[in-house]
């Protein structure tokens, strides 16, 4: 099932550069329409986001903004192992994200006080899907690390909410909830609406038309990156069990017919045990149909000759998830140049990081690990830098000043300078 290729034999580097360039996703196809959503919903509110919510879902929410105390009821009523689970979950995010806290900095410099001060968005947009499966993780995966930076409006936009998703809104601080998804879910807490009030900042994974939208409303709001299908590399050498090794591998492929399912591994030997894995493996699970389609279209093992060959084929294929299934796994990372979630040793299934270890599961995908990070506190917070110049500061650099803003034509930024020298 998988497609295998071995190192020197004929598409191998061919296949590796393509699958390089994979996060060339053409949004082009959905661009007009998603255009035209965004227009509807900056120029008619809440009833375009009404009416393509009709369109799309076939319902109408009697209220897109939901009233707190009734969707706090509707979590609260929750199995309470559920809401333990979560809550669980909930904590150790958030233990994780309080090390990405910044204070900003302060020092002096030749008379003149320098520093950087760090405040969180005013309000931000997590968005959670709600099309194949429904991610409860997704709303902690993205509220948490808002939460900690401090920011103080939380928005959860999710079309017909569950309440276990509710339950997860409670657990990670939402102070929002919009029953609404899609492009016209963007466009509402990007421009606001009657109901809704526009925000800074929006963040989670979506559907191709969810990712045009954020693109293209980037600049009236900030995004964290353009999320494309799920993907998983797993470098595994011969003392990996092939059983687990494909279960990883599954367990991308599971999401979206679109996903990522890849390896590399040492030994032809070892490419045929985990391809007859995937095989067994596929047979009983309940999402096989997407699994099945996502192995078949985009399952690729790598058989090398060397865990050199294994890294530089890793550094290039530039995986949001990356599982460095081998003996010596700090080894294997020090030869990994990019990657977005690392998974290290026999023992650290990538389920961890979806669900509990601690870091946000939201990662860029298609190769952006290569200049891209995962979602973190950093991403809810705005930097702002401080100067201040006394007046004997300002006259011991005038001269400097003043020559480069001449240099540059711009007398009106010398004279600025000049009118400040001590008479």
């Amino acid at each position: 099932m998988l497609t295998i290729y071995e190192q020197g034999q004929p598409g191998y580097e061919d296949t590796l550069a393509s699958l390089s360039r994979r996060g060339d996703e053409d949004l082009a196809r959905v661009e007009s329409d998603v255009r035209a959503i965004l227009d509807a919903v900056r120029e008619r509110g809440d009833e375009a986001v009404l009416e393509y919510t009709e369109r799309f879902d076939r319902r109408r929410p009697q209220s897109l903004v939901l009233n707190r105390d009734a969707w706090l009821k509707e979590a609260r009523a929750v199995d309470p192992a559920i809401r333990q689970a979560l809550a669980a979950a909930g904590d150790r995010i958030r233990r994780y994200h309080e090390h990405q806290r910044e204070s900003g900095f302060r020092y002096e410099e030749d008379g003149v006080q320098l520093g950087q001060r760090v405040k969180p968005v005013a309000a931000a947009a997590v968005y959670a899907p709600g099309g194949k499966a429904r991610y409860p993780s997704t709303v902690l995966m993205t509220a948490i690390p808002a939460t900690v930076a401090g920011v103080e409006r939380i928005v959860l936009i999710t079309p017909n909410p569950t309440p276990e998703i509710l339950a997860a809104a409670e657990v990670a601080g939402v102070t929002e909830v919009v029953d609404a998804g899609g492009a016209q879910a963007i466009a509402a807490v990007a421009y606001g609406t009657e109901s809704i009030a526009r925000v800074d900042k929006v963040v989670g994974p979506g559907n191709i038309y969810v990712a045009c939208a954020k693109r293209l409303v980037f600049g009236v709001v900030d995004i964290d990156s353009i999320a494309g299908p799920s993907e998983i590399l797993v470098v595994a050498d011969d003392g990996a069990d092939p059983e687990i090794v494909a279960a990883d591998l599954l367990s991308q492929a599971e999401h979206d017919e679109a996903a990522y399912p890849l390896a590399v591994v040492l030994s032809r030997a070892q490419a045929d045990a985990v391809d007859a894995a995937v095989e067994r493996q596929l047979a009983s699970l309940p999402r096989r149909a997407i699994a099945e389609e996502s192995v078949r279209s985009n399952g690729y093992c790598f058989v090398v000759e060397d865990l050199e060959e294994a890294g530089r084929a890793a550094t290039l294929l530039a995986a949001e998830h990356l599982s460095l299934s081998v003996a010596d796994s700090e080894a294997m990372l020090g030869r990994i140049g990019a990657a977005g979630a690392i998974f290290l040793g026999y023992h650290t299934p990538e389920a961890a990081g979806d669900y509990a270890a601690g870091p946000s599961h939201v990662l860029p995908t298609g190769g952006a690990v290569r200049f891209a990070s995962p979602l973190g506190v950093y991403d809810f917070v705005v930097r702002s830098s401080l100067i201040r110049y006394s007046q004997a500061a300002i006259t011991g650099q005038a001269d400097l000043l003043e020559g480069l803003a001449r240099l540059e034509g711009l007398e009106a930024h010398a004279r600025a300078v000049s009118l400040r020298r001590a008479k």
